[in-house]
């Protein structure tokens, strides 16, 4: 297996000389010689663009993901560690934080369509992309480039640059493209496998020797953004911090961001999105990847999923009580995954849009 050496590259991230050597930025007549990439095609500034200190693929990849069943991964998965869950037909797969936070990129494909199931640490953004472009499917890599603090991707059939937290194409033959999102779930361990308890799970078995259940950014969400360079100070709004959670909402081309400091509170929100009722589910029970250097001690900063409001052609009205999600129509009770679990409704669902964990910072620079 291929070795880490954790100490350097916390190094690099965290130093003031590497600080100092990024801040500069990379200037336009600065040719980035280890890619193919047209940056004279682009749709950002490239003083935007900083190095976060690894070089190209300097954080691999998983090219070759391997599954596990369940009893397997839960020998090494703590109860409220993070997970992605991602379903497309009948096939459902997990995707434990603990892996992605060493490799931001796994390059998959369930029933048989490509996907890309990414985290970006320093943002807090699990985002599953379909990796498919005009009938070319495409595998990702990192750059070793952050902007806005965020993971850029590249593909490696045509050396397009990718903006993580957008999915658009900013440099390179694809630029202002936008990759498909698949909606997915961010979870807790036990909940993902108590509600889907045949999926598959992302091994450790990756092809590389990582510390699996460590966090090498330990306190990072309680600290300031690595590399920042948005809006200074950030818009504000409910009085958040740059490190706050929300969730960012899209459905159709509009999106919207829910805080957890009001879901928190609230539980869930009810809302329109493009003019379709959409319900925000907030539940406990979820570790910070980003607080403890064990993920699985990390603080409970729960987790938000969105959803469609329509069942049967009937728009539902939800509400909190008794520590229970309920619809006004029939009182049935309702799991944070978008299933009935009693009455009336019991066994139907509903429809998973595309809702993506951020930080305040992130999500303010990149949906403005």
């Amino acid at each position: 297996m291929k070795k880490l050496f954790i100490f350097p590259i916390i190094l690099l991230l965290f130093s003031c000389e590497s600080n100092a050597e990024v801040a500069e930025g990379i200037p336009k007549n600065r040719p980035f010689d280890e890619f193919i990439t047209d940056f004279s095609n682009s749709t950002v500034p490239l003083e935007e663009i900083l190095s976060g200190g690894p070089s190209k693929d300097g954080i691999p990849a998983v090219d070759n993901p391997q599954f596990i069943r369940i009893e397997e991964a839960n020998k090494t998965i703590g109860d409220s560690e993070p997970v992605i869950v991602v379903r497309y037909l009948k096939e459902t797969k997990i995707y434990p934080i603990q892996i992605l936070i060493w490799h931001e990129i796994v390059n998959d494909n369930i029933a048989g369509i490509p996907i890309a199931v990414t985290f970006c640490p320093l943002c807090n953004t699990g985002i599953v992309f379909e990796s498919r472009i005009d009938s070319l499917d495409l595998d990702f890599g990192t750059t070793g480039r952050l902007r806005y603090s965020n993971l850029i991707m590249y593909d490696r059939q045509t050396e397009t640059w990718w903006q993580q937290a957008t999915g658009e194409g900013i440099a390179g033959k694809f630029t202002g493209r936008s990759l498909n999102l698949i909606p997915s779930l961010f979870m807790s361990w036990i909940d993902a496998i108590e509600r889907y308890p045949k999926a598959l799970v992302l091994s450790a078995d990756t092809g590389w020797d990582r510390p699996y259940g460590r966090n090498p950014y330990s306190s990072y969400d309680t600290g300031s953004p690595f590399l920042f360079r948005g809006d200074n100070p950030l818009p504000t709004v409910e009085n958040l911090n740059p490190l706050d959670r929300v969730l960012l909402v899209e459905y159709q081309n509009q999106s919207n961001y829910f805080s957890y400091k009001t879901l928190r509170k609230e539980h869930l929100i009810n809302a329109r999105l493009n003019n379709k009722k959409i319900v925000v589910f907030w539940e406990p029970g979820t570790a910070s990847a980003l607080d403890d250097s064990i993920i699985s001690k990390g603080r409970d900063v729960g987790t938000a999923n969105a959803f469609l409001s329509t069942i049967e052609g009937k728009e539902l009205e939800f509400y909190f009580e008794n520590n229970l999600f309920k619809d006004r129509l029939s009182n049935s009770v309702w799991d944070y995954t978008g299933y009935a679990v009693s009455g009336p409704m019991k066994g139907k669902k509903l429809e998973l849009i595309a809702g993506t964990q951020h930080f305040w910072f992130s999500a303010s620079a990149f949906f403005p």
